[in-house]
């Protein structure tokens, strides 16, 4: 069985599994810039940097909790009981355990981590963020060093902004602290800005300075802390939205499309194929009959190699295996996660899981990803990104006080997750990132070019840099991955000049909001 094909129009896909020699990681791809620096269109004549903002995922990281690993591990342990394992899955134990060592004690010790553990960046996902800050600057050099004042110029600040979960907070204070690093000066011009809130509310304590959820975690808005029950609140359609969309994620039309996605013959065949290579093929098919399953469950404890700190973790129990698939995407989930461990974790988790079957399970992550997160199903209009509109509108009023000679903003940063990236990218209308499919038409390869390596690698970042004149014009220029990418295709009349990456921002601004 040959690999998936991919359309023709996934060339970028192509070209970040060729860097990582034709391994399948899709979300969990580690971080690469899609284009050279040098090879950026140059600003016309007469324009100068004065402005730039940002949204990206964070780092690479390890596993958000002890799920797959801890339930793997227990069937690992069922078939050795059962002497079902073959001398390759015999070794899979210890890496297993290898695994969840590194991911309990991920981050102790590291300058910027408070709390380690499960969840945390790794150090490949600390550099992404270092780097992505270094190419910024060196990209947009003048624009920095006139932030910081001087010659009768007033300082302006950066803002920097964050969904307040840990491994985004940390993705932000590694970025800020890269660009002091090659500038000092601008520690003193890095602001923190209140949350938006709803009106009505009256205590702001879950809300800390610098992180946002309607802005940066607004998939997850929750009636216990971000209800809008004032219709004219300029917040009660985020959260209305985020709502219809929660309802989506949990809706039996979702799970059903996912179970019958899980089904197809080619992931069946991909998971024996993977199976047999550990398990007995009694084994295997004993856990498509029911009589083997595991779950996440067990108290664990390991303690770091100076002794000063222990990490004790209990599995809830809710991450089940039932069948030759679960076990399989168990072990999918691992492999790709091991791409971003590379500091942290010895063990070779390409070994269980062939290049051939890896374009298998990441062919059917990206199908489940496209309905989770995507652009989704054309029927159900925008439900999965129409909760970024205040974002989007956030990165327009942003430049529209640039465009009205309000300079006190540099820039603004913003750190958050892959499902903040993908609708930002779907609400924008980007080319191979927004695309829906009809309800009687499922996601494959060869109808859709989404991609979820394309779309949102760890460190994903859609940039937007801002340029002026003297006369007041202001043009904006979108990097998508660092590689310099055209709006949506009905904003092509805003461009400069056929085939330029640089755009009027009034005509800009008039195609997406024209109201």
């Amino acid at each position: 069985m040959k690999p998936p094909r991919l359309a023709a129009g996934a060339a970028l896909s192509l070209l970040l599994l060729n860097a990582f020699g034709e391994q399948y990681y899709q979300t969990k791809t580690p971080y690469q810039p899609q284009q050279a620096s040098a090879s950026y269109e140059a600003a016309p004549q007469g324009y100068r940097a004065v402005y730039t903002q940002l949204l990206a995922r964070h780092g690479s990281r390890g596993l958000s909790s002890m799920k797959t690993d801890l339930a793997l591990y227990q069937l690992w342990q069922l078939a050795g009981k059962e002497q079902a394992l073959t001398p390759l899955g015999a070794q899979l134990g210890d890496d297993l355990l290898q695994m969840m060592k590194a991911n309990a004690l991920l981050g102790y010790g590291v300058t910027g981590i408070t709390r380690p553990g499960y969840g945390n960046e790794t150090m490949q996902g600390v550099t992404e963020h270092k780097q992505l800050a270094e190419r910024m600057m060196r990209r947009l050099p003048q624009l920095f060093l006139d932030a910081a004042g001087g010659a009768g110029r007033q300082p302006r600040q950066i803002m920097l902004v964050t969904s307040g979960k840990d491994r985004a907070v940390d993705s932000g204070d590694y970025f800020a602290g890269s660009l002091v690093a090659q500038q000092p000066n601008l520690q003193a011009l890095i602001v923190r800005p209140p949350s938006l809130a709803p009106r009505a509310e009256t205590n702001h304590d879950s809300r800390p300075a610098g992180t946002d959820r309607f802005l940066l975690y607004f998939h997850k808005l929750s009636a216990k802390q971000d209800t809008v029950a004032d219709s004219s609140d300029p917040l009660h359609a985020t959260y209305q939205a985020s709502q219809q969309y929660q309802a989506w994620a949990k809706s039996e039309e979702l799970h059903a499309r996912e179970a019958a996605l899980l089904a197809q013959p080619q992931v069946s065949a991909a998971a024996k194929a993977v199976l047999e290579r550990l398990f007995t093929p009694a084994f295997v098919a004993g856990l498509d009959q029911g009589r083997y399953s595991a779950a996440n469950t067990g108290t664990y404890s390991y303690t770091s190699a100076d002794g000063k700190f222990t990490n004790k973790l209990t599995g809830d129990g809710d991450t089940e295996i039932k069948s030759a698939v679960d076990t399989a995407q168990a072990l999918y989930d691992l492999y790709a996660a091991a791409a971003d461990m590379k500091a942290e974790l010895k063990a070779d988790f390409t070994r269980y899981m062939p290049a051939q079957q890896a374009a298998v399970f990441a062919a059917t992550e990206d199908a489940i990803a496209f309905y989770t997160k995507g652009p989704g199903i054309a029927e159900n209009g925008g439900v999965n990104y129409r909760m970024a509109q205040t974002l989007l509108d956030d990165f327009f009023s942003e430049v529209d006080a640039i465009a009205k000679g309000n300079l006190s903003h540099a820039a603004k940063l913003r750190f958050a997750h892959a499902e903040i990236v993908i609708p930002m990218a779907a609400i924008l209308g980007l080319p191979g990132m927004s695309e829906q499919l009809p309800r009687a038409v499922t996601y494959s390869y060869s109808n859709s070019n989404w991609r979820g390596d394309q779309v949102a690698p760890m460190a994903a970042n859609i940039q937007w840099d801002v340029y002026t004149n003297d006369q007041g014009r202001t043009l904006v220029r979108m990097l998508y991955n660092e590689k310099e990418l055209d709006f949506k295709r009905e904003c092509a009349q805003a461009k400069i000049a056929p085939g330029s990456h640089f755009y009027d921002y009034a005509r800009l601004r008039a195609c997406y909001l024209p109201n």
